[in-house]
């Protein structure tokens, strides 16, 4: 099979279409004509031109950005070790298994399928509760294409980098707290059987 014969695949077009072009995507659709349509009446036809001008400059200004922001992301996380990273996220790992988890978080490509995949690959294969909840914080907090598509092309690298130094210990501090928190973890495998996952808290 060729690297690109894929995309000759029809489910797989279909399924990207079914992703990419939502309910979700519909919605925001419906809700920018909305706002324009606001903006034209309240405003007048110069100021919904004058935004629109600034709309398409964002669009195209963020394309390249978001093409980079998501090429760098998928190449770290191919090249980090999966089948070991399980085993450094376990109940024994401590706060070295918490940083752990939050690095990969943070560098986990794409939205809410690759993380919550992976999310359930590593709780069904021996991360403790902390570990998985310091994971998910950190790819919701501190996401590499978060940082480099959305905050610095909005608010400047100053801001950037100011967010991130007051958000890198949320992810160690929340997983610090799922683990004492007396609590069941169960989780879906893929076979849609539920797994216990072992959650005895740390002494």
């Amino acid at each position: 099979m060729r690297p690109f014969d894929f995309l000759r695949d029809r489910d797989w077009r279909n399924a990207v279409l079914k992703d990419g072009f939502g309910v979700g995507f519909w919605v925001f659709v419906g809700v920018a004509v909305l706002a324009g349509l606001a903006c034209y009446v309240l405003k007048g036809p110069e100021a919904f031109h004058h935004a629109l001008v600034r709309d398409i400059e964002l669009v195209f200004g963020l394309v390249p950005r978001v093409f980079v922001a998501v090429s760098i992301a998928a190449v770290i996380w191919f090249l980090l070790p999966r089948e070991r990273l399980s085993g450094l996220v376990g109940k024994e790992s401590g706060i070295r298994g918490l940083v752990v988890a939050t690095l990969a978080g943070a560098v986990t490509p794409g939205g809410p399928a690759s993380a919550y995949s992976l999310l359930t690959v590593l709780a069904t294969s021996g991360a403790d509760r902390g570990a998985a909840v310091a994971y998910i914080t950190a790819w919701a907090t501190l996401g590499l294409q978060r940082v480099l598509v959305w905050d610095v092309p909005f608010m400047g690298a100053e801001f950037a980098i100011l967010r991130i130094m007051i958000t890198i210990p949320l992810p160690i501090v929340a997983g610090l707290i799922a683990r004492r928190l007396p609590l069941t973890l169960v989780v879906k495998d893929e076979n849609e059987k539920q797994e216990e996952v072992d959650t005895n808290l740390h002494k």
